[in-house]
């Protein structure tokens, strides 16, 4: 699909999510056991026939940067084009150096997007877990001759006040838009991505710079209502969009479910992740493991149960890891018990410690700790 370009939106904070994003942003928290939630977005852009594709970036990018490299896992890598690494060169002295909105972010990025070579651009935040038929979004856009598609869910996916809502009319118009409400409003909730036209989203983002207004949902939805043709693209595969500790965990424990981890993980639109050619997973002859995503790499001599365990997770003999996420090379030791914990990247518990946290309110270990 040389006709589309794809812009992320990559620089979201959200200190809800405490100890997982002391040294990294929210698009770069590891998800699945193998995955991060950036492969998602590039995933999706990718399985669309996208090969030109910007990553805007703001603090706390080191990690992601290490993780998505040159783009050569998701065939980004190229002489003319492929992914882009948009830092804030040319916005880092205003507004106390933070994007406060997406047509903040799009300003500050300006130079790249003038040369953007395609006619139509999709703008798609880094931090949502779904498989997104983009390609068939742009189609739809393509046929019904709209200024702006918005896919859609028409399911509540997360907190009212982080959504915008749209009333729709038969012909899948937006006739009405609630942006942030306290409640749930309308007739779906929007995704956060969106196609246009390049000329159009020039027009938009000179239009909001000159009167200084950064929210792509002020600026664009509601200043547009009545005046641009809006229509939905509805989808209703699994979403997951990370904005806090217990629901991190809950939509990591919500993929042991075979259903939806078939709803995100399709064969025809495969998620691509950094490939670290690590060795198959080494299970010890009293270990133990019940309904739990274990990536390679691990060494499993203890139990595991209920859990999602990263690439080099080590569970020794004796120990027992029961409704866990254990991130990259994180070591449960001999005779230590963990249940209802995260564990970040690097993070070792001692023999014979114990560890509980709830459902509701999971243990998390920061990165490198030894406990």
């Amino acid at each position: 699909m040389n006709d589309l370009h794809g812009i992320i939106f990559a620089y979201r904070e959200n200190p809800d999510l405490r100890e997982l994003v002391q040294l990294r942003n929210t698009c770069s928290i590891p998800f699945g056991g193998r995955y991060r939630l950036v492969d998602f977005a590039l995933s999706n852009m990718v399985n669309a026939g996208i090969d030109d594709v910007g990553l805007i970036v703001y603090t706390s990018y080191q990690s992601l940067l290490d993780h998505v490299g040159s783009g050569k896992d998701w065939d980004l890598a190229r002489k003319r084009g492929g992914l882009r690494i948009l830092p804030p060169f040319s916005f880092s002295g205003k507004h106390g150096g933070r994007y406060r909105g997406r047509m903040d972010a799009l300003a500050g990025v300006y130079s790249y997007l003038k040369t953007i070579r395609q006619d139509y651009v999709v703008l798609a935040s880094g931090d949502l877990a779904a498989n997104l038929p983009i390609a068939e979004a742009f189609e739809q856009h393509i046929k019904s001759g709209a200024d702006i598609t918005a896919i859609c869910s028409g399911t509540t996916y997360t907190d009212p006040k982080l959504c915008n809502y749209f009333s729709v009319d038969g012909q899948g118009r937006i006739t009405d838009v609630a942006a942030s409400p306290t409640q749930v409003k309308g007739d779906v909730a929007s995704l956060e991505v969106y196609i246009l036209s390049k000329s159009l989203l020039m027009s938009l983002v000179d239009q909001c710079a000159a009167h200084d207004v950064p929210s792509f949902s002020q600026g664009v939805l509601l200043a547009s209502l009545g005046k641009l043709d809006m229509r939905v693209f509805r989808f209703d595969g699994y979403i997951a969009r990370v904005t806090s500790v217990a629901g991190y965990f809950q939509q990591n424990m919500a993929l042991l479910d075979p259903g939806i981890r078939a709803n995100l993980f399709r064969t025809d639109r495969p998620v691509k992740t950094k490939d670290q050619s690590n060795p198959s997973t080494y299970y010890g002859p009293e270990s133990k493991s019940v309904n739990s995503l274990i990536s390679d790499g691990c060494r499993i001599e203890g139990t595991v149960i209920n859990s999602i365990l990263a690439r080099g997770v080590r569970v020794e003999k004796g120990a027992t890891v029961e409704n866990c996420i254990l991130m990259q090379r994180s070591s449960i030791q001999e005779g230590a018990v963990l249940r209802y914990a995260i564990a970040d990247k690097n993070v070792r518990v001692c023999p014979g410690r114990m560890l509980m946290g709830h459902g509701t309110y999971p243990l998390v270990i920061a990165k490198n700790e030894i406990v």
